[in-house]
């Protein structure tokens, strides 16, 4: 049989592309090694947040005596706290599947290459397609002399299958990955060191939010060296090239990612593209090739995960000159945070001409706030018009009247 898209890849952007295609009538076939859902699904965005939930779980109870009550931590089996994360990936990739399948898309599960750009070949059948849609993802990145050998030195993929909690760990890397993994094993008491090579943590964003990202490390004795990496290993003795000594239990290498490229020129999608290497750009992308729905490059948030979140989108103020305007809220003003105990953070808007051209926040529900902020910026309504927007109270996004109304 002849299909009209061959799909390699069967992650955000390779299903959500077969999944439309296959909806508009399109014969179409997925090929993925392993199973759906990549990278993000199943070792990624999904296990990461469960772990983190978790985490933070863990943490309020041994803080519970905040609220009066008095809870005694009798056991504590992190063996279920993996489990509790496989079950929820398994859960969501069931509903993909389902999804898949009543789309129309078949999917053959073994790894695929590229005969010609008709030609695709997975185990030992060959499959006649029109066209071929490449969706591969990306592999973590590897340096010299930081060989992962799974063991002493682990990918973001393999600290997803350890046994036990460690008691130290030191994490390469200070992005998305590292921050919430960081994050993740503090909460659970253990002791993290974290190395970046760069100035700051979190360099890729706004100024601010990397130095906050860093008071707030300090807060829960996360301990971090910058413009620092490794110079030698000896057994589990990590030297830095600072001087440091740590012996931690393992490495987690978490620095990046390398794209997956074609070997012919064809339709590429996702991580492979060697662009944004996030989820829902993957998935926007792949609406745009099925559906012809648009969207604004400039306009993609990041997010980071964990207490409190962190996310952005637009220029940081390290981007902009003088013709720009800084406002910065800190959320100690909105009551909300107060209840929740969540008075660690900002709202930062960057304004020019009166409209909103960057933000930049850390606080809980920073995650949903950015998109009422990327709502604004890419319709263009400026200040004048979202100060007559009413924002419930007690909230987080009144915190978004409160900065405009400061102007």
């Amino acid at each position: 049989m002849k299909y009209d898209y061959g799909i390699i890849g069967g992650g955000p952007a390779g299903y959500t592309a077969g999944i439309y295609l296959a909806q508009k009538g399109k014969s179409v076939i997925i090929f993925e090694k392993d199973k759906l859902g990549g990278t993000c699904l199943n070792r990624g965005c999904i296990p990461t947040k469960s772990l983190l939930h978790s985490s933070e779980i863990y943490k309020e109870v041994l803080c519970s005596s905040n609220i009066g009550l008095d809870i005694s931590l009798n056991s504590f089996d992190f063996s279920k706290v993996m489990a509790k994360k496989e079950q929820t990936v398994e859960k969501v990739r069931k509903s993909l599947e389902l999804a898949v399948k009543n789309s129309g898309a078949a999917v053959v599960y073994s790894e695929a290459r590229i005969k010609d750009k008709n030609t695709i070949i997975a185990g030992d059948n060959e499959y006649s397609v029109s066209e071929i849609i490449y969706a591969a993802g990306s592999i973590p990145r590897e340096i010299t002399g930081l060989n992962f050998d799974h063991e002493f030195v682990l990918t973001s993929d393999d600290v997803l299958n350890i046994n036990n909690l460690p008691r130290t760990v030191l994490i390469v890397g200070s992005g998305a990955i590292g921050i919430e993994w960081a994050r993740i094993f503090s909460n659970f008491g253990v002791e993290v060191f974290v190395s970046e090579i760069a100035e700051h943590l979190l360099p890729i964003a706004d100024i601010e939010v990397s130095k906050r990202i860093e008071r707030i490390f300090k807060q829960r004795k996360i301990k971090y060296f910058l413009n620092d990496s490794i110079e030698k290993i000896d057994k589990k003795t990590v030297t830095l090239k600072s001087g440091t000594v740590v012996n931690p239990d393992f490495i987690l290498f978490a620095a990046g990612r390398i794209p997956l490229k074609p070997a012919i020129d064809c339709t590429v999608l996702g991580d492979s593209c060697g662009e944004i290497q996030l989820a829902h750009y993957a998935i926007h992308q792949a609406k745009k090739y099925a559906l012809g729905i648009d969207y604004d490059k400039s306009l993609i948030p990041s997010v980071i995960y964990g207490e409190p979140e962190i996310a952005w989108v637009g220029l940081r103020e390290q981007d902009c000159g003088e013709e720009c305007q800084k406002i910065l809220l800190p959320v100690t003003a909105l009551g909300k945070s107060w209840c929740d105990d969540s008075t660690d953070g900002f709202i930062k808007l960057i304004l020019k001409d009166k409209l909103i051209v960057g933000a930049h926040i850390v606080s809980k529900e920073a995650s949903a706030l950015i998109h009422e902020l990327i709502i604004a910026m890419q319709n263009k309504l400026s200040i004048d018009e979202l100060k007559q927007v009413c924002f419930a109270h007690p909230t987080y996004s009144e915190g978004i009247f409160e900065a405009l109304i400061r102007i």
